[in-house]
């Protein structure tokens, strides 16, 4: 197939790109740059420049293409809320291209809105438009393109992890640097899935490639790693005190975080292991916060 993969550069796209060529297809490349483009021709892939807000230029590069991945989000979680608009607006503009086709589109969601009741794993089979992340805008999206006969499926992820980025964890990582403490809220049993980049990038591949429409995977590893105890790796690797801390003095640490820290969003892979055969074999959170260079980290 030829496939169009929005943010193509990116944490998950440039791990998604070399999967789908290995595989036999044709990547078309999203990219802001002319440096992201001279990777993606080196990795073997086209190039097709186009930003976010550029809603035109993206849907010129779907043409001719046979499916679409859509992995590109602003990353500025202290504009989450208007960021998860702005992917409600691609996620229309790349739909309005694909509607009348069976051409696959791979939109991208957190697992969290998979939750019915706060405490219980997320699962494949439950979208709680009520969520309070606003990333339920994209599967909102979504299954509004479905029902108009758009061929729409979605990869749900956790925090997304290597040795050097690790989700919401990294600019956590960032902020206990600059407060010189790393800090958990409340008891810190609250719990956060995870997944090796390598392993999410085979599974959007597994997902376009199936193309069943209306279908939800969770790209999720390990259901539930405690916040405490990313906090004690953190503070391990950072050399800074682990703390708890709650009410008010919570809110003036962790600024915008504040929405995710507390959260308990455990989330269950198995109806995606069972539906496409996805078994991660990557290194474990904790592992790769174990091995990572925490001075480079800003």
């Amino acid at each position: 197939m030829r496939i169009f993969v929005t943010g193509a550069t990116g944490f998950i796209g440039s791990r998604i790109v070399p999967q789908l060529l290995a595989a036999g297809h044709h990547v078309v490349g999203m990219t802001r740059s002319e440096v992201g483009a001279a990777s993606l021709r080196a990795a073997g892939a086209d190039a097709h420049f186009a930003t976010l807000e550029d809603l035109p230029s993206i849907q010129a590069g779907i043409e001719g293409a046979d499916a679409v991945i859509h992995t590109a989000f602003d990353h500025d979680f202290s504009n989450f809320v208007a960021n998860c608009e702005k992917d409600r607006r691609v996620i229309e503009a790349i739909g309005a291209v694909l509607k009348g086709s069976l051409r696959p589109l791979v939109i991208t969601s957190g697992a969290g809105v998979g939750q019915a009741k706060p405490g219980e794993p997320a699962t494949e089979d439950v979208f709680n438009p009520e969520h309070p992340n606003p990333r339920r805008l994209s599967e909102i999206t979504g299954q509004a393109l479905l029902e108009a006969g758009v061929h729409v499926a979605v990869v749900r992820l956790p925090q997304v992890h290597d040795p050097v980025r690790q989700g919401l964890i990294t600019p956590f990582i960032a902020l206990s640097k600059q407060k010189g403490r790393v800090a958990y809220h409340g008891d810190g049993r609250n719990r956060w899935p995870a997944a090796p980049v390598d392993d999410v990038a085979r599974l959007y591949r597994l997902a376009v490639e199936k193309a069943e429409p209306g279908m939800r995977y969770h790209a999720v590893a390990e259901e539930g790693v405690e916040v405490r105890d990313i906090a004690r790796v953190v503070g391990a690797g950072l050399g800074l005190p682990v703390v708890s801390v709650s009410g008010e003095e919570a809110q003036a640490h962790f600024g915008w975080l504040g929405m995710f820290a507390g959260v308990d969003m455990p989330a269950s892979s198995a109806l995606t292991r069972q539906r496409l055969g996805w078994t991660p074999q990557g290194p474990s959170l904790l592992s790769d916060l174990e091995r990572m260079d925490y001075a480079a980290v800003e």
